[in-house]
């Protein structure tokens, strides 16, 4: 492939052809096989291998490709965007930190759909606040480390087969390190929690006595802080490709489905959208030059936030009764956008790290 052009046009040829559509069935089981099936469609097909490195199976090329391949699935609504979208917080992480043997034989795993893996970050009391984690990982004579503690709000643990896992082995940030764990090892015990609009798609995972081989370190000891400051700009950014193509399939359902469409309020649920789309753009400009995604990531994050808020709120003011008086996609939706300003690091955190690493406003 030559050009994003180009790549966008073979790739609506192949989806026309291939029929990947969803089954009636919307549970999170059905989500999640869903991904499953069409990851493993798009990689066979060789789709899902490109703008990632030969080393990990990938065929190359920019970065944006991704992008582009993402839009496309969430635009037709073969999958669900915020599942789809962690190939993108967890793949650059691994092929970062861990042996390059250990990623090249577990990345394809993921882009295939034969796996799903988690992120094993927040914890009951560190959440935002993820220097003051407490899980503990205390290294044994046999090179193996024994790690006990509780993560929260852990997505996909239930399915998932691998997990990112921060854990404490010092005090202070350099004593964070990070292990790639197994996560049907003895001693880990995952709880779905029910969230607000009603899917399990967070879990507790509780780690007692849980043994980890050496070789799973992402890094060296202590090289977990600097990982999470790795992975928090993909998850406030790059993974958020998909889910702005998505917002825009709701908001032409919307048009669709107003009794008396307010054309300034759906001029302003656009210009918030195309905001954050315009930005988007920026980040995987500056992906495809080379650049390390950073601080500058929050700006995504908190353009994304309040664009999605803005729409689900237009949403509801141009439906009346759709989301009180109606169980339609549209409540679960607009339920699921309350918490766009939390996940990923709070909508304060994030406009703190604006104000702070940005324009260098101190921390009065």
């Amino acid at each position: 492939m030559n050009s994003v052009a180009e790549f966008r046009s073979a790739l609506q040829d192949w989806l026309a052809q291939h029929d990947l559509s969803p089954g009636p069935d919307r549970s999170l089981d059905a989500q999640v096989a869903q991904l499953g099936r069409v990851r493993g469609a798009l990689f066979d097909a060789g789709w899902m291998r490109y703008g990632w490195p030969a080393e990990v199976r990938g065929l190359g090329g920019p970065a944006v490709f991704r992008a582009v391949l993402g839009e496309e699935v969430a635009t037709r609504g073969l999958a669900e965007p915020g599942i789809y979208s962690m190939v993108e917080v967890l793949v650059p992480t691994l092929m970062s930190y861990a042996p390059p043997e250990l990623a090249a034989e577990m990345v394809p795993l993921l882009l295939s759909g034969r796996e799903q893996w988690c992120q094993g970050f927040s914890e009951p009391g560190s959440g935002s606040d993820l220097a003051s984690l407490t899980t503990r990982a205390v290294p044994r004579d046999d090179g193996t480390w024994v790690v006990n503690g509780q993560k929260v709000w852990t997505s996909l643990a239930q399915y998932a087969a691998r997990c990112v896992l921060l854990t404490r082995t010092a005090p202070g940030h350099a004593g964070i390190t990070a292990f790639f764990v197994d996560m049907d090892t003895p001693g880990i015990t995952v709880r779905p929690l029910r969230t607000m609009h009603g899917v399990d798609e967070f879990a507790e995972v509780f780690l007692d006595d849980v043994v980890v081989p050496g070789d799973r370190m992402l890094g060296r000891p202590g090289d977990g802080w600097s990982l999470a400051m790795d992975l928090l700009p993909h998850e406030r950014s790059t993974c958020f490709w998909h889910r702005v193509a998505h917002l825009y399939t709701r908001l032409d359902r919307l048009l669709d489905e107003a009794p008396e469409p307010d054309e300034t309020a759906l001029g302003a649920a656009y210009l918030a959208l195309h905001t954050v789309r315009c930005r988007s753009h920026a980040t995987q400009r500056r992906l495809a030059e080379g650049a390390r995604l950073g601080p500058e990531t929050s700006v995504d994050k908190v353009l994304l936030a309040t664009a999605e808020q803005r729409l689900f709120d237009t949403a509801r003011d141009l439906l009346p009764g759709v989301l009180e008086l109606a169980d339609t996609p549209w409540r679960t939706e607009y339920l699921y956008a309350r918490a766009a300003t939390i996940y990923g690091g709070t909508a304060e955190i994030q406009r703190n790290i604006v104000a702070r690493r940005l324009l260098g406003l101190g921390k009065e």
